[in-house]
C-alpha cells in the first residue's frame, strides 16, 4: 500500500495561484509584486546580521524523545541575536496534514510565535511569528493520501493501528490537500476574502512597502507574518534572498522508448516490486515489536527510517516510469528567477545573493544523491544560471552568480563546494540543512566526491566538505540532529560564518556536539 501520493505539477501550480489570487485585477491595478516582501523589522539596512536555518523538521515526538523540540532548544539562545529563520521545507510529515501542525510545528517552536506561552490555543492557520519564519514548501507539504490509505485511516483496520502505534508515522486522516494546509499556515490566503471591497482594504492595509518592482507585502514580525506566494524574494542587509518552490521543477523526463530506455524500465520495475515486498516485510516485523521496550524502540526507529526511504525511492521511480506523463516544468518561476538575478546584479545596492529551496542539486546523502529528481533540479537550475551568466557577461568580475545555495530534502547537514562544472553553477558553496527533526540518513558509501558522466568522460563536479548524519549500528547508533546559525559579515562582498548547532541522540540520551564554525 502506498503511503503518499504526489500531485501533478500543473495541479500544484494552479492550486497555489488560486489561493493567493494570482494576478487578480485589484492586485494588478495597484501595481503589486506578488513575489516580493519587505521584512519590516527596523534593521533591514544593517550590513551585518545573523539568521537561523532548519529543514525537514516536522516530525513531532517519537519513541520517548523529541528531536524537533531539541533542535528548537538549540536555537533559543540565538533567538534575540538572529533576525529570521529560513525553513528549507517539509514542515509537516508525513503528508502535510493540517491536524499535525499543532504537534509538529506550533508546540516545538512555541517561543517563536505570538501567544506561544499557550501553544495549544494557536490555530495553525492563524500563526503570527515573533521571529520571522520564512519557509519554502517541501515535497511532504504537497503530498496527499492515496484513496485506499485514506479509507483505511478512518476505519479500525489493523494497518492504521500498526502504522500509528508501531512505526509512529504521522499520517492522520488527511493529506496536505495539494499544499492547502501549507498555504493556510504561511501564505497570505487571499482566496478566503470573497468581497472585492474587503480584498481592496486588505491589499491597502498590508501591501504598503514600496520597492523598485512596485508595491509589495510588508512582513511585520509580531503583527502580520504572511508570505505573498509559494516563491518570493526579499532583501536584507544588502543581500537578495530568493526562496523557490522546487516541487514544480523537479520532475525527471520519462525513460525514452528505445532499446536502452526499455531495458532501464525493466530494471526500475523490478526494483519497485522488490521495494514493495520489502515494505510488507517491514510492517510485518514491526507488528511484533513494542515501542515501550528500549531495544524494540531502536529497531522500530530503524524500520521507520527504512520505510520512509523506500517510499521516497518508489516515488522517484514512478516519476521515471510514467511514460504517459507530459513533463511540465514551472517555466514561469524559472524565468522569474532568471530575471530577478539579472536585476539584482544590476542593482548597486545589492552586495550578495542567497537562493534557498527544498530539493538539493548536489548532495552525498545515500538516498538522494542520484535520484532522478536531484539531477532534474540540477539541470534546470544550471539552465537558469547559464542564461544569467550569458546576459551579464563581465559584470560579475569573476564572482560566482550566487554566494550561497541552501537546501533541505536530504536528512543530514552537509556543506559542499562545486568545482568547475562547465556551467554557471561552478565554485558555489551549497549547504544542505535537512536534519532538523525527521529520521536521519547516512552518507553514501561512494564517498564525498560528486562526479558526472559527460561527453569527454567522467568529471568531478562537487566535493563534500562536511557531512553530519546517522552513523553507527544498533545501540551504538549516533543520530545528530542539526540546524544552523549563519552570521553575515563585511561591508562589501559578504562573508558567511556558518555555525552548526547539533544535538545528538545516542544510547537514549541527548548530548550537544561541538562543531567548529566555518567561513564561506
Amino acid at each position: 500500500m502506498k503511503l503518499v501520493s504526489d500531485p501533478a505539477i500543473a495541479k500544484k501550480i494552479s492550486k497555489m495561484q488560486q489561493r493567493v489570487k494570482w494576478q487578480d485585477p485589484l492586485i494588478l491595478e495597484r501595481g503589486i509584486d506578488q513575489t516580493r516582501l519587505v521584512l519590516d523589522d527596523g534593521h533591514a539596512d544593517d550590513g551585518e546580521f545573523s539568521f537561523l536555518v532548519v529543514g525537514d523538521s516536522g516530525s513531532g515526538t517519537h519513541k520517548g524523545h523529541d528531536p524537533q523540540r531539541r533542535v528548537a532548544e538549540l536555537m533559543l539562545p540565538h533567538h534575540d541575536q538572529c533576525r529570521f529563520m529560513l525553513h528549507t521545507g517539509d514542515v509537516i510529515y508525513l503528508v502535510g496534514s493540517r491536524e499535525y501542525y499543532q504537534q509538529n510545528f506550533i508546540q516545538p517552536y512555541q517561543e517563536f510565535l505570538v501567544g506561544g506561552e499557550q501553544p495549544k490555543k494557536i490555530p495553525y492557520d492563524k500563526m503570527v511569528f515573533q521571529l520571522p519564519i520564512l519557509p519554502v514548501p517541501g515535497n511532504h507539504d504537497y503530498y496527499n493520501l492515496p484513496i485506499l490509505f485514506g479509507i483505511a485511516s478512518v476505519t479500525t483496520l489493523p494497518i492504521r493501528r500498526l502504522l500509528k502505534s508501531r512505526l509512529d508515522l504521522d499520517v492522520g486522516l488527511y493529506g496536505s490537500g495539494t499544499g492547502e494546509a501549507y498555504a493556510r499556515a504561511f501564505l497570505d490566503y487571499l482566496c478566503g476574502i470573497q468581497s472585492p471591497v474587503d480584498l481592496a482594504n486588505h491589499l491597502d492595509k498590508y501591501y504598503t512597502a514600496n520597492t523598485d518592482s512596485g508595491r509589495c507585502l510588508s512582513y511585520q514580525p509580531g503583527s502580520f507574518t504572511r508570505l505573498p506566494n509559494r516563491y518570493y524574494t526579499f532583501r536584507y542587509g544588502g543581500i537578495d534572498f530568493f526562496a523557490l518552490d522546487s516541487n514544480t521543477f523537479n520532475d525527471p523526463p520519462p525513460l525514452p522508448n528505445t532499446q536502452e530506455g526499455n531495458s532501464d524500465r525493466r530494471i526500475l520495475e523490478k526494483r519497485r516490486a522488490s521495494l514493495e515486498q520489502e515494505k510488507q516485510q517491514i510492517t510485518a516485523t514491526s507488528a511484533l515489536l513494542s515501542p515501550s521496550n528500549p531495544k524494540d524502540a531502536e529497531q522500530l526507529d530503524d524500520l521507520q527510517v527504512k520505510l520512509t526511504q523506500i517510499e521516497e525511492i518508489i516515488v522517484d521511480i514512478e516519476k521515471q516510469l510514467d511514460s504517459n506523463k507530459i513533463v511540465l516544468t514551472d517555466i514561469e518561476q524559472l524565468d522569474w528567477l532568471r530575471q530577478k538575478l539579472i536585476e539584482s546584479w544590476h542593482n548597486k545596492e545589492v552586495r550578495g545573493r542567497i537562493i534557498y529551496f527544498h530539493h538539493p542539486s548536489y548532495v552525498t546523502e545515500a538516498t538522494k544523491w542520484q535520484q532522478a529528481q536531484t539531477l532534474a533540479v540540477r539541470t534546470r537550475l544550471r539552465g537558469v544560471l547559464d542564461a544569467v551568466a550569458e546576459k551579464l557577461g563581465s559584470l560579475t568580475e569573476g564572482r560566482p552568480l550566487v554566494d550561497l545555495v541552501i537546501n533541505g530534502h536530504a536528512h543530514c547537514l552537509e556543506y559542499l563546494q562545486t568545482a568547475d562544472t562547465g556551467h554557471a553553477d561552478s565554485h558555489i558553496p551549497w549547504i544542505v540543512c535537512g536534519g532538523s527533526g525527521f529520521s536521519l540518513r547516512r552518507q553514501r558509501e561512494e564517498g564525498p566526491e560528486v562526479r558526472e558522466i559527460m561527453a569527454d568522460g567522467e568529471k568531478l563536479v562537487a566535493r563534500s566538505q562536511l557531512f553530519i548524519g546517522r552513523s553507527g549500528q544498533g545501540f551504538n547508533k549516533h543520530r545528530p540532529y542539526s540546524c544552523l546559525r549563519i552570521d553575515v559579515k563585511g561591508d562589501g562582498q559578504p562573508k558567511f560564518i556558518v555555525r552548526p548547532l547539533v544535538a545528538e541522540w545516542y544510547q537514549r540520551q541527548w548530548c550537544d556536539r561541538e562543531i567548529e564554525p566555518f567561513e564561506i
